[in-house]
């Protein structure tokens, strides 16, 4: 029987900014490194296991309109189940964790890729009022707001920066790199780690 490919033994996380195209890059880099990508269903799954599902909603709005603020007590469950969850994962292997502080829960992961994409501000917001067919006040608003509620979340209870390149192994500029690019240059890195 054939060995299984050491590369997918390894796990990747990815931070993203909003309209960086961190998305598409993920999808391009599962597409072929053979990886599944774990993103929301991980706040469901974490949500469940802590005994709290209300906290799936909490944890996906990004834009803080839903005004829910779970206990430090029900938030300390879900942080948990979330990171036990995650290292799963990781063990696991073929996988590609968008977001969730996984650069930070992972951190010590021996066999776990961190990697960072971004673009500047006004890109960003040119990207976003567009894909949402939204007018740029309203692009550069929710652009604002969700960055300023990652790196909330991600100082608040990991006490940590969520922009600070030391946490990642690559840190991909979207203004510069079309997407495949980004793809190729993640492939190559991942494949250099692995050896």
């Amino acid at each position: 029987m054939d060995e299984p490919d050491p590369i997918h033994r390894w796990s990747i996380t990815l931070s993203r900014a909003m309209g960086s195209l961190g998305e598409e890059i993920a999808v391009l880099v599962a597409g072929q490194l053979n990886y599944r990508i774990v993103r929301q269903e991980l706040i469901n799954m974490a949500a469940r296991q802590s005994g709290h599902p209300e906290v799936a909603l909490a944890e996906i709005d990004d834009l803080g309109l839903l005004n829910i603020s779970p206990g430090p007590q029900v938030t300390r469950a879900y942080q948990h189940a979330l990171a036990q969850l995650m290292l799963a994962e990781a063990e696991h292997g073929g996988c590609i964790i968008i977001g969730r502080a996984g650069q930070v829960i992972l951190r010590t992961s021996p066999t776990t890729l961190h990697l960072r994409v971004t673009a500047p501000f006004d890109l960003r917001v040119e990207r976003i009022a567009e894909r949402m067919g939204i007018a740029h006040a309203a692009a550069q608003e929710r652009v604002k707001a969700t960055d300023h509620n990652r790196q909330y979340y991600v100082r608040r209870y990991y006490h940590s920066h969520w922009d600070d390149p030391n946490q990642y192994d690559l840190v991909l500029n979207t203004a510069r790199l079309g997407t495949r690019q980004a793809a190729d240059m993640i492939g190559a890195a991942l494949r250099a780690r692995v050896r």
